[in-house]
């Protein structure tokens, strides 16, 4: 998706080192207003021309790639206003670690471009005064991350409020994200993601845990994927919702194993709308996932507040006390309970039917919803990846691999 977005181009200092020209064949990807003979490869990293994050981020152009060496970079935090960048770790993860709000006041990096991809980096360590440092802050258009791991952060990722930008993030680990305990000020709670009103907002094979106060995922996008991941708090995990889209929109979660502790801050594992409608749609298609409730009594599965469009439930398979109780108007079909002895082993977190429990198979065809198929062509393989799936019958839940 293209953007126009404006404001957010910066003039670009000139190189300052001698740099590597990518390798032939590293088509040239033109910004908002620059026309460049072709992108450059930067290195970072203890051996490297440049040592310092930052400073590649000072003299980079638009369609430049940043490599930086896998290893531990302190107080390295930046702004980044180009576009078409690609930031990524070689020989392993770089790990980012702060000691206090980093860049802007705001986060360990900053992104302001159109079309910024980052890989294989760890962010760790952001804190400020005002209590939502995060690992990354979005301020951009599109932005795509891979492969990292945000952990100890106030916020695990945080994003703008601009109704043209799109946030994708895959292969991905958020854990431990949150304001201090002992801090109580107005809604300063840590979120391991916290998405604004963007259009578009995509979650697919990540783990998401380990949350206290805030919730695991808070989305208040326009249209949402929330595809084959496991949001899930574990034993002692302190997260309020597991999944919130407090504003509605479009929201297709599929595919996810979500579960919440039984110390958890709220009762409820998904809540939809409870901050008001403002989107022109307000769907929510809740398909083939595996709902664990772990709360002794009270816990509910999914709660849509009044004024939904559309609400669909189909082969989730729910595991617990929770209730899932429907409305008048919500489409219900082929949702069902599973006992302990269903799986491979739930204490565990082993998800996966055994063979000889009587729900295999007894999942329905769920159709399509707004051109988007809501059948699962995968599943989430625990940590980070993802199995693709054969045409066979469906089984309620997330995982249809069968144990012995």
């Amino acid at each position: 998706m293209a953007f126009a977005l404006r404001d957010l181009w910066v003039r670009c200092l000139p190189m300052a080192v001698a740099l590597a020209a990518v390798p032939a064949g590293h088509a040239e990807v033109p910004s908002g207003t620059e026309q460049r003979a072709s992108p450059r490869l930067i290195r970072v990293g203890p051996h490297q021309p440049l040592t310092r994050v930052a400073a590649a981020a000072r003299i980079a152009n638009s369609g430049d790639v940043i490599e930086v060496d896998a290893g531990e970079y302190v107080d390295d935090s930046a702004s980044w206003p180009q576009s078409n960048l690609t930031i990524r770790a070689t020989g392993g993860r770089a790990r980012m670690i702060q000691h206090g709000p980093g860049a802007e006041g705001k986060a360990i990096w900053v992104f302001k471009g159109d079309n910024v991809t980052v890989e294989n980096i760890e962010f760790s360590g952001a804190h400020g005064f005002d209590m939502n440092a995060a690992g990354i802050r979005h301020e951009g258009g599109r932005l795509t991350v891979r492969n990292c791991l945000f952990e100890d952060n106030q916020m695990g990722l945080l994003t703008w409020n601009n109704e043209l930008a799109e946030l994708n993030v895959e292969n991905s680990e958020f854990r431990g994200n949150a304001v201090a305990a002992n801090y109580r000020r107005g809604d300063s709670i840590g979120h391991q993601i916290y998405v604004g009103t963007i259009a578009r907002f995509t979650l697919r094979e990540s783990f998401v845990h380990r949350g206290a106060f805030g919730h695991l995922v808070k989305s208040r996008a326009r249209e949402n994927l929330i595809v084959n991941n496991r949001i899930a708090d574990g034993v002692a995990g302190k997260a309020s919702y597991e999944l919130e889209f407090p504003n509605g929109g479009i929201a297709y979660v599929l595919g996810n194993i979500i579960q919440q502790s039984a110390q958890t801050e709220n009762s409820q594992l998904i809540s939809y709308g409870a901050e008001g409608y403002r989107w022109p749609h307000d769907e929510i298609y809740v398909v083939n996932n595996t709902l664990v409730d772990d709360l002794p009594r009270d816990g509910v599965l999914l709660r849509v507040a009044r004024g939904a469009s559309r609400v669909v439930l189909v082969n989730n398979l729910m595991l617990g006390n929770a209730t899932l109780a429907t409305e008048k108007g919500w489409e219900f079909r082929s949702n069902m309970v599973a006992k302990p002895a269903d799986f491979a082993s739930a204490s565990n977190g082993d998800y996966r039917l055994r063979s000889s429990s009587a729900l295999v198979g007894k999942g329905i065809e769920p159709g399509a919803a707004n051109g988007v198929s809501l059948r699962l062509d995968r599943e989430y393989d625990h940590p980070l990846q993802g199995r693709r799936l054969s045409a066979g019958p469906l089984s309620p839940g997330a995982l249809q691999s069968v144990a012995p």
